[in-house]
C-alpha cells in the first residue's frame, strides 16, 4: 500500500480532545483523517468506526441518508468508552462514485429511483469503494484488531481480508427520518445492511 503518516495533533471536539492523525494515500492523491482516544496499541480490540466521507450528511445535515447521524454517534461512543478509532476515507462520496455523480443520482432519486437503481441508471457501480487503505491506517497505528461499529457487512469482510481482525461488529442505527426511510430499507434489503426493517 502506499499510504503514507503524515503528522499528528491534538483536535478538541464536541465529544472531547481527540488525537487527529493525518494519512496521505499516494496512489491516488487522497487525504484521510483519523481520530483516536486513548492507547489503541495496546493489543486489546479497540472501538472503531471506517467512515466514508459524505459532504451532504455530514457536513450540510442532509435527511436523505444516515452517515452525519452515524458519524456523530461513533464518535461518541468512543467518547464514552474512552479509547477508539475513527478513520476517516476521503475519496468515498457516494459510495465512491465522486461527488457529482451523487448529485446526478439524487437527481434520479427524486424522480424516483432508488439509491441502487438510479447509480446503475447512470452507468456507475453500486459501490466502488475499497477499504483496504483503512487497514492500512489501523496496522500503521498498532491497532491489532477492533470492535467494528457498523451495519454494513462488507466493510467487516473487507478488513478481515486486508489483514485486520474484527472482533464483533456493533450495529449504528440512528432514528430514521421521513426523508431516509426508503433508503435505509434500500440498504437492508438490496445491499445487505445490518437494519431493522
Amino acid at each position: 500500500m502506499s499510504v503514507v503518516f503524515v503528522a499528528a495533533s491534538q483536535l478538541p471536539t464536541t465529544f472531547g480532545v481527540f488525537t487527529m492523525h493525518g494519512f496521505l494515500d499516494e496512489a491516488t492523491g487522497r487525504e484521510h483523517v483519523v481520530l483516536s482516544l486513548g492507547d489503541i496499541a495496546d493489543g486489546a480490540p479497540v472501538l472503531g468506526r471506517v467512515h466514508s466521507e459524505c459532504l451532504t450528511g455530514d457536513v450540510l445535515g442532509s435527511l436523505r441518508c444516515d452517515c452525519g447521524p452515524q458519524l456523530e454517534m461513533s464518535l461518541d461512543r468512543i467518547a464514552a468508552a474512552g479509547r477508539g478509532v475513527l478513520v476517516y476515507l476521503r475519496g468515498h462520496e457516494g459510495r465512491g462514485i465522486g461527488f457529482s455523480h451523487k448529485v446526478r443520482a439524487y437527481a434520479l432519486q427524486d424522480e424516483g429511483l432508488d439509491t441502487v437503481d438510479a447509480n446503475v441508471a447512470l452507468g456507475l457501480p453500486v459501490d466502488a469503494r475499497s477499504f483496504d487503505c483503512a487497514a492500512e491506517i489501523l496496522k500503521h497505528l498498532g491497532v491489532r484488531s477492533v470492535h467494528l461499529l457498523s451495519n454494513n457487512p462488507r466493510k467487516k469482510e473487507e478488513l478481515v481480508k486486508a489483514g485486520m481482525p474484527v472482533t464483533r461488529v456493533v450495529p449504528v442505527v440512528p432514528p430514521h427520518n421521513h426523508e431516509n426511510v426508503r433508503y435505509l430499507n434500500t440498504k437492508r434489503t438490496r445491499m445487505g445492511h445490518d437494519l431493522p426493517g
